[in-house]
């Protein structure tokens, strides 16, 4: 106790003891760390020394701590897997590095090839450029050589006469007036658009004479007249309107006479002057009889021959519809062909010429001497005859049951009134129409109203006397609406009315409808068509057709638009190429100031059309039948078979006798922006694609953040007045190709079928080509038409909502076919497409053309569209109907006729395979 006390407290006594204690510690260290280096150091080496040496040893069995040959120590389970997987990845290193030196090599080729092709582009971009400047060069050859052969040719400076100016030195006979001798050209350049100044009725010295209504009529479609101008310095012709007079007459022929020669453009003689005298209440009214009109022209519907210039003065329809627009619904339907009586005719004749038939001389002692003054006596005796035959049911009557209405002498004097003599000529199939006996009356106001009803209700139109001069007879081939028999072969009249084949008798009365619905049935019509007259006699081409003026709705475009699979996967179909230059347009119209000239017989002789009545479009075909009263164009341009080459050059070039050709899509639409968007980049790489016109038919605008795709061709956004689906058929101004790509904005169609459709319609340009077609029926039941959509081997109609058309049918769509039908279509908010098959068969006379066996082309997953509204179909039948009732006839037709391509893959169903096709 006490010693531990001192060693704690550091006493003296134990100081050797420490230095012991501490001096053991170190040592032990020391040792330790000895140790542990002997143990690191040399015991690995002595190990290593063992395990080199003893593995030397000859006997197997001596081997002790060396490696065990062959698999020895893969044996054990678990170093198996290892061994395996070891020489796994020892394999795949090695194939991974021959790839790798495959793949160097490669690159490197690749690289090579790069570089050759950099060089290919660079050398290809200089023959280019030499190419280019070869080009510009051959053109600017080419212009000069052009320029020194046919230097271009100004228009002239048009100098105007004096006012004063006199003109031609008169004839010596008035009555041996023509244009070379009575009319003054120079007041009417090729150039000047044929300007006409209408002298204001009301500040005639006469006018207060003249019928309101008639004046009323007359000085509204003057002002509607593109031809009339204001300013009478620059005019062609100067119109006055002479007549109708009131009853009683108040005014004297000197009298008239005087104030015509006083008249401010008057200028002595008249020339260049047009005196119009349009008949309606009044037949016996020939106010210029005694009157010495100078070097005028006068249009008016009787005259004698002592006062008719042919080729001079003009014959015209009477204006029976002053105010008011004919309805269609009352005229009869132009079928069936044959009506109750084979013919009829009513009248009374007041005054009659002595006829040799009353000097007791046979018809045979007749004709050898002097032709007899008036043949009526034979004409009544022979038509009693036939009608006491009961052969054919007749109607002939020469006594008016009533008081007949005043005519001129030797004339026969109409019956009743007009509703009554309107439902006889309904129930006949010919209307007799008897000319005045007197040889001195070329034409009569009573002639020309039976044949202006005759032709109104289609009864054909037979004309007893060649002597007599029909209305507008010098351009207007009248035997293909009309008979006109001499007065002598009345006998024969029976027979030849039996002769004639229902196709003649129908193709002869929708002729006679035609006739009627252009030059006769309104004041419109009549002044239009002798202005026409007047125009094409003096050679100047029709002013140009109004366009509809697009205005553009402003858009964003940009978004790169996609391509869809459905619409690129052609194979190895070359469609052609996609067009890189600026849009090509159709030429123009060029024959303007020439046509009148070099077609001057084809027109007046055997176009049974207006002669250029109305302005002519900048794509004029001319057509057969009806639409040639359009044609003032050289027709469709043939498009033949050329330089197309076979299988690839075929496939990449449109060969024909126009081998370079875009079309315009318009596509309508409707507040349906995403389906819209859809269609429009399903364009994208559309070859021979000059624009797409899109119809905006809606008043709301388009999202102001909505992005437009970028398809490579101009895409024009519309804007329409209203929501109608007539805005289809517009002649916008910026469609500058003949072809038309009608198309829904659901509608679904891959570029080779645009294609094969755009081929097909470049032979066929005067029809309706394309995809969904469609057929009419006749209800038995209900005795009236219906709209099919079925599937059929037969058709009659192609849907525009997928189609090709000549623009020019949107002009006549647009501006000539009857507004009731697209009164019709806005009403119904439908049936535009079956109005424009109903117009291009009946201008043409043929059915459309189908092309491909598709029946139908939405788009799948687009929103529904008013197709599929029950009311779809049965507004659809009410259409057809109506349209039948204004044409009058049924002018669609079947046809069996579709059209495939050898490289157009088909496939119909198994149910569905036995329609013709045509290849």
């Amino acid at each position: 106790m006490t010693g531990y006390t001192m060693l704690r407290n550091g006493g003296v006594g134990n100081g050797g003891q420490t230095w012991m204690l501490r001096w053991s510690n170190r040592i032990r260290l020391t040792w330790l760390s000895f140790t542990l280096f002997i143990i690191l150091v040399f015991f690995p080496l002595i190990a290593h020394y063992y395990l080199t040496t003893l593995d030397e040893a000859d006997e197997a069995g001596k081997r002790i701590f060396g490696p065990r040959a062959g698999n020895e120590l893969c044996e054990v389970k678990h170093v198996l897997d290892l061994c395996r997987i070891r020489e796994s990845v020892s394999e795949e290193l090695l194939q991974l590095e021959a790839k790798r030196q495959e793949l160097n090599s490669e690159i490197a080729k690749l690289n090579l090839k790069i570089e050759a092709c950099k060089k290919s582009i660079e050398n290809a971009k200089q023959d280019l450029l030499q190419l280019k400047n070869v080009i510009s060069q051959t053109e600017h050859s080419y212009k000069e050589l052009m320029a020194q052969n046919q230097p271009k040719l100004s228009l002239p400076i048009r100098l105007l006469p004096e006012k004063d100016d006199v003109g031609l030195p008169p004839p010596k006979l008035l009555r041996s007036c023509r244009l070379h001798n009575c009319f003054d050209y120079s007041r009417c350049p090729l150039t000047s658009g044929f300007p006409v100044y209408v002298y204001d009725s009301d500040q005639l010295a006469f006018g207060s004479y003249l019928d309101p209504l008639v004046k009323q009529a007359f000085q509204a479609t003057a002002r509607t007249n593109i031809y009339v101008t204001e300013n009478a310095d620059i005019a062609c012709l100067y119109v006055i309107l002479v007549g109708e007079m009131q009853e009683p007459l108040g005014l004297r022929p000197a009298e008239l006479e005087q104030q015509l020669y006083s008249l401010p453009y008057w200028r002595t003689d008249g020339h260049n002057h047009l005196l119009i005298s349009l008949s309606w209440k009044s037949n016996t009214q020939n106010l210029l009889y005694n009157v010495s009109t100078g070097r005028a022209m006068v249009a008016q519907s009787t005259f004698y021959a002592a006062q008719y210039r042919s080729g001079f003065d003009i014959v015209i329809s009477p204006l029976v519809h002053a105010m008011s627009e004919p309805n269609f619904l009352e005229i009869p339907p132009q079928v069936p062909v044959k009506r109750k009586y084979l013919f009829s005719f009513q009248g009374e004749k007041i005054e009659s010429l002595r006829s040799s038939l009353q000097e007791a001389r046979s018809f045979e002692e007749e004709m050898e001497g002097d032709p007899p003054a008036d043949y009526d006596d034979r004409i009544i005796a022979t038509l009693k005859a036939v009608q006491d035959s009961k052969l054919d049911q007749v109607l002939a009557e020469f006594t008016c049951k009533n008081q007949p209405k005043p005519s001129l002498p030797t004339e026969w004097a109409l019956c009743g009134e007009r509703e009554d003599r309107l439902e006889l000529l309904k129930l006949s199939t010919f209307a007799l129409i008897i000319t005045p006996g007197d040889p001195h009356l070329v034409i009569s106001a009573g002639c020309a109203t039976r044949l202006f009803e005759a032709l109104e209700v289609g009864a054909i139109p037979v004309v007893l006397g060649e002597q007599v001069q029909l209305p507008y007879q010098d351009v207007l081939r009248w035997n293909e609406a009309a008979l006109v028999v001499p007065k002598p072969r009345v006998t024969e009249v029976h027979f030849l009315l039996r002769s004639l084949s229902d196709s003649d008798l129908l193709a002869m009365r929708r002729q006679g409808r035609f006739l009627w619905e252009t030059y006769f049935s309104t004041a419109d019509s009549i002044f239009n068509t002798v202005l026409a007259v007047v125009r094409t006699r003096i050679q100047i081409p029709a002013a140009p057709i109004r366009e509809e003026v697009a205005v553009e709705i402003p858009h964003r475009s940009g978004k790169a638009a996609g391509t869809d699979p459905n619409m690129a996967d052609n194979g190895d179909l070359d469609l052609g190429p996609v067009e890189t230059e600026p849009p090509y347009a159709s030429p123009k119209y060029l024959r303007n100031f020439t046509l009148t000239a070099t077609d001057l017989y084809r027109n007046w002789n055997s176009a049974p059309g207006p002669f250029h009545l109305f302005p002519h479009t900048p794509f004029d075909p001319v057509l057969p039948s009806e639409a040639k009263f359009l044609g003032s164009g050289t027709g469709f341009r043939p498009i033949g078979g050329g330089a197309g080459g076979s299988g690839k050059e075929f496939q990449a070039a449109l060969g024909g006798n126009v081998p370079r050709e875009q079309f315009t899509v318009v596509m309508l639409t409707y507040e349906r922006e995403e389906v819209l968007m859809n269609s429009l980049e399903r364009l994208n790489g559309l070859p021979y694609l000059n624009k797409v016109v899109v119809v905006w038919n809606s008043p709301k605008l388009p999202s102001e953040d909505l992005l437009w795709p970028d398809i490579g061709v101009p895409i024009m956004v519309v804007r329409t007045e209203k929501n109608s689906l007539n805005n289809r058929f517009l002649p916008w101004n910026e469609i500058e190709t003949e072809a038309i790509l009608s198309i829904d904005d659901d509608a679904h169609l891959r570029h080779d079928e645009i294609m094969f459709g755009f081929r097909v319609w470049r032979e066929a340009r005067d029809r309706i080509v394309g995809f969904p077609g469609r057929y009419h029926a006749w209800d038995i039941p209900h005795q009236s038409w219906l709209y099919n959509s079925n599937y059929s081997c037969e058709l009659s109609m192609v849907l525009t909502g997928a189609a090709f058309f000549h623009k020019y049918y949107a002009y006549l769509y647009s501006y000539v076919m009857p507004q009731a039908i697209r009164d019709m279509v806005d009403e119904y908010i439908n049936c535009e497409d079956i109005a424009m098959n109903f117009l291009v068969s009946h201008i043409t006379r043929k059915p459309p053309i189908k092309v491909t066996s598709r029946w139908t082309f939405r788009c799948p997953g687009c929103p529904q569209a008013l197709s599929h509204d029950d009311s779809h179909f049965h507004e659809r039948h009410k259409c057809i109907n109506f349209f039948v009732k204004v044409y009058g006839y049924m002018p669609l037709l079947y046809t069996q006729f579709r059209v495939d391509s050898v490289l157009f893959k088909t496939r119909l169903p198994h149910d569905k395979t036995k329609c013709f096709k045509f290849i």
